[in-house]
């Protein structure tokens, strides 16, 4: 990353931080609708978070809304001790965390088909590729590699699937994971170390790929 473009990165993270935080001292000062700001600001991230970390994206969007619904009754609580999405995102990770234990008891008493659909979040959570219109081959082939290294993530134990998510996909730095899971930067580095490990032999396996 070139200077000019990680000082326009910061700039970007530094207005979106002072747009939280004037959000929020609107909210507690009674402009309730203030918080429709950090919902729309938010929330593609948000679904895409639960959805990386569920694999489900119908139970991402109900974990989305439970964790802003719990956001607003927090909100009190945020003392400004890290950055407002860094309070927030620790919230929808919490979730979808629960959730996704909730999923797997569910699972475990279900039985399924193996000609059941697998769910995806296609063209929901996800910025269109930044290609000159790829044809419907190549569109599908990406498709079905993202579905591949989605299915290699869902394989990973929660507590390494949460850190890969959070520095390859959503790419927030060691910091930034440290404290929305409160580890130290050494665990979130060894844990992202591992996790990308198992994802490439996953894929190796599956796909042929190193």
């Amino acid at each position: 990353m070139t200077l000019e473009l990680s000082n326009k990165v910061e700039a970007r993270g530094r207005s979106v931080a002072d747009e939280d935080l004037s959000a929020v001292a609107r909210v507690l000062g009674g402009d309730v609708e203030a918080f429709g700001d950090i919902v729309r600001r938010h929330e593609r991230r948000m679904i895409n978070i639960a959805y990386r970390i569920t694999g489900n994206f119908e139970e991402a969007c109900e974990v989305a809304q439970d964790a802003f619904v719990s956001a607003y009754g927090k909100l009190k609580s945020f003392k400004g001790a890290s950055m407002f999405s860094t309070w927030l995102y620790s919230i929808v990770l919490n979730l979808s965390r629960n959730r996704l234990k909730k999923m797997k008891t569910r699972q475990s008493r279900e039985t399924r088909s193996v000609d059941d659909p697998v769910p995806t979040a296609e063209g929901s959570v996800e910025a269109e590729p930044a290609s000159d219109d790829p044809t419907a081959l190549e569109e599908l082939e990406r498709k079905e590699v993202r579905r591949q290294v989605q299915g290699c993530i869902d394989a990973l134990d929660v507590e390494f699937r949460e850190v890969i998510v959070l520095r390859d996909v959503q790419g927030f730095q060691y910091d930034e994971i440290a404290s929305m899971l409160g580890l130290a930067a050494g665990t979130v580095k060894s844990r992202i170390s591992r996790a990308r490990d198992s994802v490439r032999e996953c894929l190796k396996k599956i796909m042929g790929v190193l």
